[in-house]
């Protein structure tokens, strides 16, 4: 066995109904004076309540999906008037993306507090968009210092958000399985995401007011993220980002609609991790894990549910054959991508 693998320097506390003391004590850790805290509208009530103590310099709740270019601009020239000296995010993954963007450029250390199961703040990847082209980089400056995990803000996480967030969580695990960087380390934690998202998705299905639900998400997804960081976009990243940025659709139910097809494509050529996912889901095959799960917690099926109209799907092709991963396990054709995108278009059954 031979492999090079890099952990990202960062403090995560997990704890629920924890959110508010944690938080104070990582600023206070980095010496924050003016705080500027970004949350979305619909976070306000949270943002409010846990960063009630803190020496808050600028609230800023201008978040758009996919984080536009100009909203970033805007981002940044406020954190400079307020002479903002740390950044702390509220929100899922558009909120820390926003953050990550401001932190580029100026620097500022992020405190995040998810509240939703994206996983961007435990990564270094950051993401913006140029009209409908998304850019994505790597850069240690955006990885949040710390990540406050509180279950208990997940609560009033609608259940069909929270299903398609933590499908969008288990993509990260599987396709962490052959990114482009993968290693035993991170296969190790991506198949413990499994594990955890396995079992807490259909609890919350079932009781979204179940914290032992909610941790056992939270947790795989915290694992998902950190897998992903280190192993790098493989295929099914680089098919959503280049849909989500073309055609404005919505994150996590692309991640989750696509997430099968991707899994179909990949697990026959990829007998070992295949295994792994088999024993993760506790089912026969990756395969028929998967789908089991998302039968029971009802899974997005169709990206035509969220706008994309058919006629897109040969420029959308074209966009993504050039950035798919040459380590894919699968060789990639145009006309097996075609059907791909075709079948999760229309939602028929991965093939």
């Amino acid at each position: 066995m031979q492999f090079t693998h890099e952990s990202l320097p960062q403090r995560v506390l997990f704890g629920s109904t924890r959110a508010a003391t944690a938080l104070a004590a990582e600023l206070e850790l980095l010496d924050a004076r003016r705080v500027m805290v970004i949350a979305a509208p619909e976070e306000a009530v949270i943002a409010d309540r846990i960063t009630s103590t803190l020496p808050v310099a600028l609230r800023y709740d201008e978040v758009a999906m996919h984080v536009p270019a100009d909203v970033a601009e805007r981002a940044r020239t406020a954190a400079e008037e307020a002479a903002a000296d740390a950044i702390v995010c509220v929100g899922g993954g558009s909120t820390t993306g926003l953050a990550k963007a401001v932190a580029l450029t100026t620097g500022l250390p992020i405190v995040a507090v998810p509240t939703t199961y994206a996983g961007s703040e435990a990564t270094a990847v950051w993401g913006m968009t140029h009209g409908n082209q998304k850019k994505t980089g790597i850069d240690p400056i955006v990885l949040p210092r710390s990540v406050v995990y509180d279950a208990s803000l997940m609560l009033t996480l609608p259940v069909e958000m929270s299903m398609a967030s933590g499908l969008n969580a288990l993509a990260h695990c599987i396709d962490s399985l052959w990114a482009p960087q993968v290693d035993p380390i991170n296969s190790a934690l991506a198949v413990e995401g499994v594990r955890a998202l396995n079992s807490g998705l259909p609890q919350i299905a079932t009781d979204p007011t179940s914290l032992v639900g909610r941790e056992q998400t939270l947790y795989g997804a915290y694992l998902a993220a950190v897998a992903f960081g280190s192993a790098g976009s493989g295929l099914h990243h680089k098919i959503c980002h280049v849909l989500g940025g073309k055609y404005n659709l919505p994150h996590a139910q692309t991640h989750a609609v696509v997430l099968p097809h991707v899994l179909a494509l990949n697990a026959p050529v990829a007998a070992d991790s295949e295994r792994r996912l088999a024993l993760a889901f506790d089912a026969p095959t990756a395969l028929a894990g998967l789908q089991c799960l998302r039968a029971r917690i009802d899974a997005p099926r169709a990206l035509r549910d969220y706008g994309l109209e058919e006629s897109q799907l040969p420029a959308a092709v074209d966009a993504i054959l050039p950035v798919v991963p040459p380590s894919n396990p699968t060789p990639v054709t145009r006309d097996g991508l075609n059907a791909l995108l075709y079948a999760a278009w229309e939602g028929s059954e991965p093939q």
